[in-house]
């Protein structure tokens, strides 16, 4: 048995058991992360020594009987965005290399406290700014199903590191798609938690488009780390106080009315990926229930109108900040860096009133739903090394930013399916304003009645 391809609740439950040991966990991860990085390059520093005495720890914490964490000696990984004190925090940019982290983001420190063995950090595009991830500070990261193709971006280095079994969890942030994409792309599940559900830090922690979130290879393991990672922080006045626990538990959907849009209102949308979609449906009418295919009015190129007014008061400042106003600075960004914040512009006030315009038909189709079900991504791919220059060419093939702009909606992305490239295809499971346990028990009862990433064989053998 490869204990790399262990998800969470399997390891933990193996070592209440005393059938395996976090060391042993450990050494698989890292053993696998040395065979797949040569190719994959999602890795940019492993923290090898803290992690086996983290899991030392762990392993005698258990032999003692002691109270353990809910991720008790589970080998994770952390985006490299979210800063750790002491540590390198590079953004995956020139601008960046060397730089030190002066504060630890609020659930790096949850994660900690939990009992997870933090033992590497993932690769991004600079500033987490492209759907793909490469930059000329850590060069091509690459999808262990397909290598010619881009495991997606930002979290495309933890979407990468949960495919290949480097890892068994993974954090991943999310302003545009950032989680959903590698999601799909990798074939894993990710979550974007409604905005303030998972506490941050400035200035992105007031972004409503924005989200920190957690990565894993099984709904149950999502559902784990999110409730590791969310509830009121006190460093961040916008966090919800109210705390909300999700399950992975599956059962069956008797009852719930789901619907199901194919396009969002104008995305061109691949065949397979549409097929795949349409076989997710005929599960959760598997699973007990009621579904409806419908319509909304959005596609792309009302997506971008509404969207690049708020990229240009959030990205584009901080874009600038970056550069400290010298031309020369600029020569080293990448150029999917430039042309996003080049791209994003327009009246912050009439796109603040766009966006209410933007959420009331979604709203008005779900008092009749418990959740809505769409592609995650048109396409069935992008290549590993694709420029990302003309945003609004990319942002078109990427059906995740409607629900950045409507914020507080939960959305949990899950593999639908394989592309005849080898790359998998994916859904996002939309549900009401904060609902976040509905889409979690969506999630669960398709991982069930799918089966997909649930065998052994869904896996790459990269």
């Amino acid at each position: 048995m490869d204990l790399f391809r262990l998800t969470a609740t399997e390891a933990s439950a193996m070592y209440r058991r005393g059938e395996v040991s976090p060391v042993d966990v450990l050494e698989s991860a890292i053993a696998r992360t040395e065979a797949t990085e040569p190719r994959i390059n999602a890795v940019t520093e492993q923290w090898v020594d803290e992690a086996r005495a983290a899991a030392a720890a762990s392993e005698a914490r258990l032999a003692r009987g002691e109270r353990i964490g809910a991720l008790e000696g589970i080998p994770l990984m952390l985006k490299d965005e979210q800063p750790v004190a002491g540590r390198l925090l590079e953004d995956g940019s020139l601008l960046d290399k060397g730089s030190i982290a002066t504060e630890t983001h609020p659930i790096v420190e949850r994660i900690q406290a939990a009992g997870a063995v933090v033992h590497g950090r993932t690769t991004t595009p600079e500033y987490c700014c492209a759907p793909v991830t490469h930059s000329k500070l850590w060069g091509i990261t690459r999808n262990p199903w397909n290598t010619d193709f881009t495991p997606g971006g930002s979290s495309g280095g933890s979407g990468a590191v949960l495919a290949a079994g480097s890892t068994i969890l993974a954090t991943g942030s999310d302003i545009g798609g950032s989680i959903r994409i590698p999601s799909s792309f990798c074939g894993v599940i990710g979550f974007k938690p409604p905005f303030a559900r998972v506490p941050g830090l400035a200035p992105f922690n007031s972004d409503t488009y924005c989200a920190d979130g957690p990565m894993g290879r099984s709904v149950a393991d999502v559902a784990l780390l999110q409730n590791v990672i969310s509830g009121p922080w006190v460093g961040d006045a916008a966090s919800l106080r109210e705390v909300v626990t999700v399950s992975g538990e599956a059962g069956p959907l008797t009852g719930m009315r789901i619907a199901v849009c194919l396009d969002l209102g104008g995305y061109e949308v691949d065949p397979v990926v549409e097929a795949n979609t349409c076989a997710v449906a005929e599960a959760l009418v598997a699973a007990g229930a009621k579904v409806d295919f419908v319509e909304l009015p959005w596609g792309p190129d009302r997506v971008l109108k509404t969207a690049w007014p708020h990229f240009g008061a959030v990205m584009g400042p901080f874009i600038e900040s970056v550069l400290e106003g010298d031309p020369a600075r600029a020569e080293q960004l990448m150029p999917y860096t430039r042309a996003f914040a080049e791209s994003a512009g327009g009246d912050y006030v009439e796109g603040l009133v766009a966006e209410t315009a933007f959420y009331r038909p979604f709203a008005e189709l779900m008092t009749g739903y418990d959740a809505l079900v769409c592609p995650t991504i048109a396409t069935t791919g992008l290549a590993a090394d694709e420029p990302s220059t003309d945003s609004a060419a990319i942002f078109s093939q990427l059906m995740t930013l409607p629900f950045n702009v409507i914020g507080r909606v939960p959305v949990l992305a899950v593999p639908s399916g394989l592309a005849p490239n080898g790359v998998p295809t994916g859904v996002q499971i939309v549900g009401r304003t904060f609902d976040d346990a509905t889409v979690f028990r969506v999630g669960a009862a398709l991982e069930q009645e799918l089966g997909l990433w649930t065998d052994p064989a869904w896996w790459p053998a990269v």
